[in-house]
Order: structure tokens, then sequence, then C-alpha cells
């Protein structure tokens, strides 16, 4: 099959694949400034291809279009100069930008009863952007109330951003285990939105893919 037709017609699949890399490249990436910028331009790649994801789904594309620009731009500049308030503002976008995407799938997934392939891999890249999405929020939830968020390494410290993701993902699959932890009430209040919406995702979203998924075998067999 053509490449580009397959991208075209399993786009889910690429974002899916594209933020499973980053957790794989994030670790070598993350001990010098190049691979902070290198880091940066991934980052930049995901907001573009959630945009183009969002772009199949019944969403209007020009409000994530509204979100993604900004956000692109601070995230270079950001990337470029290292400010700090420029990089808070650019992950406030991101998150709004992460948390639209995955809305706007949840809607693709739920807009008929036929499952399709690309559905199975839309449901894993919403994960991931759920995951995403709560990181950002983190992210921002500690720059604007320093001391949101302690860890068995350096308590002190601000949590950087692979641990607020390890948080982020330890918290919405529903696992609890790790070594960061909210304490100052913004932080704890999003921990828990982030928990009940692990739990909706999967009662409501991947439950009912896997009953249609069942169905359709069961009437595939009845057929045959």
């Amino acid at each position: 099959m053509n490449t580009t037709l397959l991208l075209r017609r399993h786009p889910s699949a690429l974002l899916l694949a594209l933020q499973l890399a980053s957790l794989l490249l994030y670790p070598l990436t993350d001990a010098n400034e190049s691979g902070r910028i290198l880091f940066g331009a991934i980052g930049v790649v995901a907001v573009a291809l959630a945009v183009w994801v969002v772009e199949r789904s019944p969403a209007r594309t020009w409000i994530a279009a509204t979100l993604a620009v900004p956000a692109v731009v601070l995230t270079v500049i950001a990337t470029a100069s290292g400010n700090a308030a420029v990089l808070t503002a650019s992950a406030l976008l991101e998150s709004a930008l992460y948390f639209y995407a995955a809305a706007s799938l949840i809607a693709y997934m739920m807009h008929d009863h036929r499952v399709t392939t690309d559905e199975y891999f839309a449901a894993g890249a919403t994960f991931t952007l759920l995951a995403w999405g709560f990181a950002y929020a983190y992210f921002v939830c500690q720059s604007w109330h320093p001391g949101s968020f302690t860890g068995l390494r350096a308590p002190d410290e601000p949590r950087r951003w692979m641990e607020l993701l390890f948080l982020s993902f330890t918290t919405l699959s529903g696992v609890g285990i790790g070594d960061v932890v909210p304490l100052g009430m913004p932080a704890r209040a999003l921990v828990m939105l982030e928990q009940f919406a692990g739990v909706g995702y999967i009662a409501v979203v991947v439950s009912r893919l896997i009953g249609l998924g069942m169905l359709r075998l069961t009437r595939n067999s009845n057929a045959e």
C-alpha cells in the first residue's frame, strides 16, 4: 500500500507512533541543550500532526489552528531563548490543543456504530493526547504555583517535564505508581480531574469500541 495512502487512512496511527517515539527519545536528549532543541522540534511536529488528525474528525479545524499556530510559534521561541514565561505560555496553549484534539478524536470514534482500524489507533492516540494535555497542565500549574509537586529525587526542586509526564500516565491509567506527588490544592485538583477522565475514557469510549468490535465479529461469524 502506498505510504501516502496509508497515512491518509490511518493518521491516528502516525500520531500515536510519534507520541510513543518521543517517549523513547526524550531520555536520550534531556541532558544537553541540543537535545532540548531537538525535543522541542518533535513537540512542534506533534502539534501540527494533532491538527491534521482533528481535521479528519467532526470538529472545527479553525479552532485547532487558532490554538496550534501560536503554540508552535511560542514553542520555537521558548526553545531558542529558554524564557520561562514564554515556555509557560506555550505549555498552556499546547495543553488546550491536546485536550481539543483528544475531544475531537473521541467525537470521531463516537459518531457512528462502525468500528474501523483507524478508530483503534485513535483510541491509543487519544490516550496519549490526554496524557500530554494533563502533563502540560501540570507544568503550567508548577510554574504558577511553585512547590505544587514533590518527589523522591530532589524534593525541593521543580519537577522536570519527564517526571510530570510520568505522573500523568500513571494517573490517567489508574496504575498509581510513581515518585511524584502533588502537594498544592491546584495540583491535587488537576490530578483528581485526570483520574476522573481516565476512568470515564475507559468506561465509555474504550469499552464501546470493544463492544462494537465483538459485535462485528459475531455478525461475521453468523454470516459465514
